[in-house]
């Protein structure tokens, strides 16, 4: 199935290309690419939007219902974030003030205490947005490649999720960041096929495993990240051509 959709940049209509079961690539001439989401249940007028709701069971376990109703309420939040950040990623908006919204929305859908936004910079990763650290650390905290669980991830482009972060071996403490205090972790690559570009980073206070589908929320906004990445590289390249 084919979704008509226009380029936020040109106007023009979009093709569309099926990623998996969840995601949809939508691709323009022009360049600008990004991911929407796309549930089972299409809607005509938006087949983005997927209305909450739950299959009721035929038993006395009412503590069954809630479950499944809490986990369909949580997958209508989990979309409508995601056409938030999508809107944003492809906005005019400069790329700090982008990955600062996007790291509060991160943080607000997952209930986290932090989250943090590592971009490649001379070969290291830099901190680029932070919910939760003290924004005056931005631009001044540097990772190596290999470096700690961040660093790690950034070097092998696998996620890594952790419910006691600092017990792993491959833990390293930064000080001023008073990352000893958070338990959970989980860290995912801003990567393609090819290069690593960043690092998103959520901790918790409390001994949270994360789930999958926290997980997979996480992997389609590193895709969204990269596309914004991308995207902002090639204007900025065109405009040095032009002067």
């Amino acid at each position: 199935m084919q979704l008509a959709a226009r380029c936020r940049k040109c106007g023009r209509v979009m093709k569309s290309e099926r990623v998996d079961n969840y995601r949809v690539k939508m691709s323009c001439s022009c360049g600008f690419s990004d991911f929407r989401t796309m549930t089972e249940r299409v809607k005509t007028v938006n087949p983005f939007y997927h209305k909450a709701g739950f299959t009721p069971f035929l038993e006395s376990e009412k503590g069954k219902m809630v479950l499944t109703m809490q986990k369909a309420n949580r997958e209508h939040l989990e979309i409508i974030s995601l056409e938030e950040i999508s809107m944003l990623v492809s906005s005019d908006f400069d790329l700090p003030e982008v990955l600062q919204g996007v790291a509060n929305k991160i943080a607000d859908q997952l209930k986290v205490s932090v989250c943090s936004i590592y971009l490649m910079s001379e070969g290291d990763l830099l901190l680029a947005a932070t919910y939760g650290f003290d924004p005056s650390f931005i631009g001044k905290i540097r990772i190596r490649l290999g470096e700690g669980i961040t660093g790690t991830v950034a070097k092998q482009r696998q996620y890594i999720s952790l419910n006691r972060a600092s017990q792993d071996p491959r833990y390293k403490s930064f000080p001023e960041l008073q990352e000893e205090k958070y338990n959970s972790m989980l860290s995912f690559p801003i990567a393609d096929k090819q290069d690593i570009y960043g690092v998103i980073n959520v901790n918790s206070t409390t001994m949270k495993t994360f789930s999958d589908d926290e997980i997979y929320f996480v992997s389609i906004i590193a895709n969204l990240i990269l596309s914004a990445v991308k995207l902002r590289k090639r204007f900025a390249a065109g405009d040095r051509g032009a002067a």
